[in-house]
């Protein structure tokens, strides 16, 4: 605030929208909003007199309301005199420059390079791609099929060379005069072919035909069927894999990454591959039967067809070899498209206030650029590809139909039969072969679909026999945290951000937890939880957490973090999303922070439908139904994560007074940006880099505390500050003791 506020901008105007009302009286103008009207503009001191109701909160900024009305005229005039020197020290009490310098290496895991497979794609794939669709039997029946129909395309055409053998009639065409071939054709009949043909032959050709039709038809609907399965188990193991990722595995992979994976990775699964695998397996059959067939009419061309498939084999090959990699290399280019059209979405208003657009457009296009290079080599090497497979082919049609002058055939149906099936290998050759390619290159999005299925998980959802709690556990809320250390990286070797913490939080005791930037106080909410790498344990209830299920765990511990979440789906859908409480419950706990009235006048009340994000509620609404959630689940333990620092006074103080009632029997620990927030709590845990500094109630802390931390940062806030906190904590205090003798 101080160096760039007041600082850098001084010669700028500045529009300051915060609930921090500290700075205020710095501004010049204040501009107060209610429901998107301004209800008053004015200077500070006129603010302090107007009356309003927003305007009470400016008397003592940093206070609660208790604390408030303590506060005397005397308090007043000397907060003015010391409101500007101390700004700055209030500015400097949030952070600790050794504090952040002592835990950043650990706390903040950084982006890694996305992995890239190398080499060819191994049989395990195809295996694992096939089996993915129920088994070994699907696919056994799906090939039987493809084969037979095959078998049956091939032998029908062969039926078809030996029915025209069996039946030719070498005719003198010259001793036929012209009126009896005119005749036989206005009858419909050819006489220079032999009329007696044996029906056998139309029955066996057309039962050959029938049943080809049918085998092929199935053969199609059972692969297709066997190509669903396999696409929809594939998603759904690497959808499993990633939501059962362990946070690491996301502060490491940019979201574009991961919608990479689903988007175009998976579309390819589901469109392109299953089309380009039933072609290659066509083709390959397609080619083997025409083989068989050219063989048996001359056994000579099985030579040229051997040096054929050589020579298509190391073409192949060679092509592989690159085009694997470029079609590898242009999906990893394809991830930072992703990315950074995610980022700029999500800060449009950021990029259109300064008026960064060509840069975020400059970079975009780079990215685009980066990942059309890809792409555009891979087709050209593609094309390249078919150009030299044609060349080779229209030489082998050349020395199919040489052969026959060499090795004269002894009808005329064969040597036809012969040269038609050479000329269907051509094109189907060619294509076959960019297929197989192309099939090995989009067999890599199923490499890369796979790869997240092999993810690893955080843990165990279940409890092990044995070890699963009871449904009424906890019983008691004791946190017991013995020799616990946390790591956010996976290698046990690397930097502690907690370190060997030790201490216990008796039943339905409220806790806060302070300390500078980066010491801690959120790590510590990740160790219970389980988010992280925990080394040594927590206890609950004298059940070892470790030990514990994260369903089991989690679900016995409710949180109102810093950013409410809320999904997209109704109200009712947020507040209960598993079904578990009826409508007038939810009603209660909505009436409890006093948002009842707004969700009624919702047009389907309760079933209304929330915006992504819950965008269509404020910040503090927004929390408000987290802590709803909080109060309809009545766990013995809450979490509140700097729940209050993004919210105005009047929210804060509603948060603060429905925790002290729906939750005074329960174990509240509280991290806490507002020192007055934690003043009333029967201890404060002071964090420093990774450690517990000071742990007593906030009275003892201020008053007879050694080491004086907590202290400081009290006493950064000022003379008047310190001695109302001071009050409330002696307060609360007084009051905590007089409750233990009674007990």
């Amino acid at each position: 605030f101080d160096q760039c506020m007041r600082g850098f901008l001084r010669e700028d105007i500045v529009l300051l929208v915060t609930h921090q009302l500290q700075f205020l009286e710095q501004a010049d103008v204040i501009v107060i909003m209610d429901k998107g009207k301004v209800s008053a503009v004015g200077t500070y001191e006129s603010m302090r007199r107007s009356g309003l109701d927003f305007a009470k909160l400016l008397v003592a900024p940093d206070l609660s309301a208790d604390a408030d009305s303590s506060n005397g005229a005397g308090g007043d005039a000397d907060k003015k005199s010391l409101s500007r020197q101390n700004s700055r020290q209030r500015q400097n009490s949030v952070s600790s420059m050794s504090s952040i310098a002592e835990s950043a290496a650990g706390e903040a895991p950084t982006q890694v390079q996305e992995t890239r497979e190398e080499g060819k794609i191994g049989w395990s794939l195809y295996t694992r791609y096939f089996t993915a669709s129920g088994g070994y039997l699907l696919f056994s029946i799906t090939m039987f099929f493809c084969v037979a129909a095959q078998i049956l395309g091939s032998g029908g055409d062969f039926y078809l060379s030996y029915w025209v053998n069996k039946n030719e009639f070498v005719a003198d065409t010259q001793s036929q005069n012209f009126g009896t071939r005119l005749i036989g054709r206005l009858y419909g009949r050819d006489v220079r072919v032999n009329n007696e043909t044996d029906p056998t032959d139309i029955y066996i050709f057309s039962g050959i035909t029938l049943a080809t039709v049918i085998f092929s038809l199935s053969r199609s609907l059972l692969f297709f069927t066997m190509a669903k399965q396999s696409s929809i188990s594939l998603h759904n193991a690497m959808f499993r894999g990633l939501t059962r990722a362990s946070m690491y595995f996301f502060h490491t992979n940019p979201s574009g990454r991961i919608l990479n994976r689903f988007s175009k990775d998976m579309g390819q699964v589901d469109e392109i591959l299953p089309s380009v695998l039933m072609d290659v397996l066509q083709i390959f059959l397609g080619c083997a039967g025409i083989v068989v067939v050219i063989s048996i009419v001359n056994v000579w061309n099985l030579l040229t067809t051997v040096v054929l498939s050589i020579i298509f084999y190391y073409l192949r090959a060679f092509y592989l070899h690159t085009s694997r990699d470029v079609k590898r290399l242009e999906a990893v280019n394809r991830s930072p498209i992703y990315s950074h059209l995610g980022a700029s979405l999500s800060g449009l208003s950021t990029i259109r206030a300064f008026g960064a657009q060509k840069t975020l457009i400059k970079e975009f296009d780079n990215y685009q650029d980066l990942h059309s290079s890809g792409y555009y080599m891979s087709l050209t090497t593609s094309r390249a590809f078919g150009y030299w497979l044609d060349c080779f082919c229209v030489v082998y049609i050349a020395v199919t139909a040489l052969s026959f002058f060499v090795f004269s055939p002894k009808n005329g149906g064969e040597v036809g039969l012969a040269i038609t099936q050479a000329m269907g290998l051509t094109g189907m050759v060619q294509w076959g072969m960019r297929q197989s390619a192309e099939l090995e290159n989009n067999m890599t999005c199923v490499e890369r679909v796979v790869e997240y299925d092999q993810i690893e998980p955080e843990g165990e959802l279940e409890s092990r026999p044995g070890k699963k709690p009871p449904k009424t556990w906890p019983e008691q809320g004791k946190i017991k945290f013995d020799k616990l250390s946390l790591r956010y990286f996976p290698d046990p070797k690397s930097e502690r951000v907690l370190k060997s913490l030790n201490f216990e939080i008796q039943s339905c005791e409220k806790v806060g937890i302070v300390g500078r930037t980066g010491a801690g106080k959120s790590s510590l909410i990740n160790a219970l939880f389980r988010l992280s790498y925990n080394d040594g344990s927590i206890t609950i209830d004298t059940r070892d957490t470790n030990d514990l299920g994260l369903h089991d765990l989690r679900s016995k511990i409710s949180i109102i973090p810093q950013e409410p979440v809320l999904f997209s789906g109704s109200m009712r859908y947020n507040l209960d999303p598993f079904d578990e409480y009826s409508d007038n419950k939810l009603w209660e706990a909505l009436e409890e922070v006093k948002l009842k009235g707004v969700v009624s006048e919702l047009p389907s009340g309760l079933q209304s439908k929330i915006s992504e994000g819950g965008s269509n509620f404020s910040v503090g609404q927004r929390q408000l139904v987290c802590l709803a959630r909080a109060i309809l689940r009545e766990n013995k333990i809450l979490v509140l994560d700097e729940a209050t620092a993004n919210v105005d006074p009047q929210t804060d103080a509603l948060i603060q007074l429905t925790i002290r009632s729906k939750f005074k029997h329960c174990t509240v620990l509280t991290i806490a940006h507002r020192l007055h927030t934690v003043m009333d709590s029967d201890k404060v845990l002071v964090m420093d880099a990774g450690r517990a500094v000071e742990f007593a109630s906030p009275f003892e802390l201020l008053t007879e505390s050694k080491t004086k931390i907590f202290y400081g940062m009290v006493k950064q806030a000022g003379n008047s500050t310190f001695d109302n906190l001071l009050t409330v904590a002696q307060k609360a205090h007084e009051e905590n003791l007089r409750a233990k003798k009674d007990s």
